[in-house]
């Protein structure tokens, strides 16, 4: 009913800049907050900005003043704009907003969220 599809990952030399989207399809009712996790190979899934419909962020300490996630509701997507990239954010990043959406004459609020496939970053020279 709901599917997220992200874009913008890709190699990147440390120093340099990415921008990750994740836009949301489907049957939309509304969508409250939005997030970005990553995960490193033999590393668990961190949570590394998260944005609230009013436009509250946070962001894990390790990104703080390089990364800026923000929203934009007309379209369904969350952005993370990623500067000043280290070999350490190496990762999957996945994105993640918390929608309901309707179906079958219901408005249904999934437990969890829906989540994006990954997209890789890798910051290597």
């Amino acid at each position: 009913q709901v599917q997220l599809v992200e874009s913008g990952g890709g190699l990147v030399q440390p120093g340099g800049s990415l921008r990750l989207s994740c836009a949301a399809s489907g049957n939309i009712f509304g969508i409250n907050a939005m997030g970005w996790y990553r995960q490193a190979p033999g590393k668990q899934r961190e949570l590394v900005a998260h944005i609230t419909p009013g436009g509250s962020t946070n962001y894990t300490d390790s990104v703080a003043g390089r990364f800026t996630i923000s929203r934009d509701d007309a379209k369904n997507t969350v952005y993370l704009q990623m500067n000043s990239l280290k070999p350490e954010d190496t990762a999957v990043y996945y994105c993640y907003q918390d929608i309901l959406y309707r179906t079958a004459g219901t408005v249904v609020h999934p437990r969890g969220g829906s989540w994006g496939q990954g997209t890789q970053v890798t910051v290597s020279s």
